[in-house]
């Protein structure tokens, strides 16, 4: 059967929707290529915040429209946490929630045999041929793979879905998952991204640690390097962060996420860190590798976020020394915590003032870092995607270790190759 599949979200979703697409490819089926129509369509979905709803509702009708007689699949957090609202949309064939989402093969093998004519087949949560896909990984257009290393979230912070979308964390061995990077290896990827949804919390149902992971990963031969995607800062250890600055392969990138600069909000939201915490953490990035990348998730307008709780938290993003800011505005989301706090609401208006103002930081400290790193030498890896026009002149970008993007004209000799430049 021909599958097509639409992917929103985040770069763990991207890894699953690869591991699902490589075990249908294997069981004989395969991707739907431009101009043909699809059998089955997969849509697989996110849910972190009300506007990511509603971008699911779009791309689910997009699909739909593009191939009006395919058998449509609708799984992911959105399907998790509200399959009866996707249900209910027209030409949705099946929807399935997380722990479901990796049979999907097995019912693609089933409606493979169904006879022509036989009608559509709902379903909503009924497949039980289950695997977690940890160390899955998955190949982008721009040379680099998301490895599967962790899924799952044991936090349930106040403002928070995703424990209800992903369950409980868990992840597989360190030896399972390093066998997988060396098949990615192998195939020929050169950078690696580690994803998770709490990957710092690798090793919780197996007896290990994160940083058992990253030093067998580092042990790998190779020419090619390895990016942690976002890690807790009260899980981001100083021995992480030791052992990061004096590795073979990994890059001098972090992505921590803040969510507040602001204790008092931390403590509303149930954050298991400070600020000072995070202070700490950012200052022994900077000690070690001073160039590094440091990228902060920051989320503005929670219940319970007072001007003066906003103008502490400006001030103290103001004084931080990162890179770019990844700025989150809160929407109210049935079944958290957050719903049942007796606290001021944040008006709409507020929260768009307060997400400008931050992005507004945001693009001041990432033009600074740029600007910082002007007329150094620096490695990049460059990336196959070919950008521009034949009437301008095609381009090619890639990044370097710490993840400055850098654009040149097109040389189909180089991608996938690293090249030191001068930025």
């Amino acid at each position: 059967m021909k599958i097509a599949f639409l992917t929103l979200g985040c770069k763990l979703n991207f890894a699953e929707s690869s591991a699902l697409g490589k075990e249908l490819v294997a069981r004989g089926h395969t991707r739907v290529r431009p101009g043909e129509q699809a059998d089955v369509c997969i849509v697989n979905t996110c849910s972190v915040t009300d506007t990511a709803d509603h971008k699911d509702r779009q791309a689910i009708h997009r699909i739909r429209r593009q191939y009006p007689d395919a058998f449509l699949i609708v799984t992911g957090c959105y399907a998790q946490l509200r399959p009866g609202d996707i249900a209910a949309i027209d030409g949705v064939d099946c929807v399935l929630g997380m722990n479901e989402k990796f049979g999907i093969p097995a019912l693609v093998d089933r409606l493979e045999k169904r006879a022509a004519g036989e009608g559509t087949m709902t379903c909503v949560g009924r497949i039980r041929d289950i695997t977690d896909y940890y160390g899955s990984w998955s190949k982008d257009d721009r040379t680099r793979c998301f490895l599967k290393v962790q899924d799952g979230c044991d936090y349930f912070c106040t403002y928070c879905t995703i424990p209800y979308a992903r369950g409980r964390s868990r992840n597989t061995t360190v030896q399972a998952t390093v066998a997988e990077a060396r098949k990615a290896l192998e195939a020929g990827a050169k950078e690696l991204v580690l994803t998770g949804v709490n990957i710092g919390d690798f090793g919780k149902s197996t007896g290990e640690t994160f940083l058992a992971l990253l030093q067998a990963i580092d042990a790998l031969d190779g020419e090619f390097r390895v990016r942690i995607s976002s890690c807790e800062p009260n899980l981001l250890s100083d021995e992480i962060i030791d052992f990061v600055a004096r590795s073979r392969h990994f890059a001098p990138h972090f992505h921590i996420p803040l969510q507040s600069g602001s204790n008092e909000v931390l403590r509303i939201m149930k954050r298991r860190y400070t600020r000072e915490l995070f202070a700490e953490r950012v200052e022994h990035i900077r000690s070690l590798m001073p160039d590094a990348f440091i990228g902060v998730d920051c989320m503005v307008g929670v219940r319970g976020e007072t001007e003066a709780c906003f103008d502490d938290y400006v001030r103290f993003i103001e004084a931080l020394p990162v890179s770019q800011l990844h700025v989150f505005t809160y929407s109210e989301r049935a079944g958290t915590r957050m719903l049942e706090l007796d606290l001021p609401v944040v008006p709409q208006a507020e929260r768009k003032r307060r997400s400008e103002v931050l992005h507004r930081i945001s693009q001041q400290k990432t033009e600074a870092f740029y600007a910082a790193h002007k007329g150094r030498q620096a490695v990049v890896l460059w990336e196959a995607k070919r950008e521009g026009s034949a009437l301008d002149g095609y381009t090619m970008s890639g990044f370097t270790a710490n993840y400055i993007r850098l654009s040149r004209p097109y040389d189909k000799s180089l991608v996938n190759t690293f090249q030191t430049v001068t930025i």
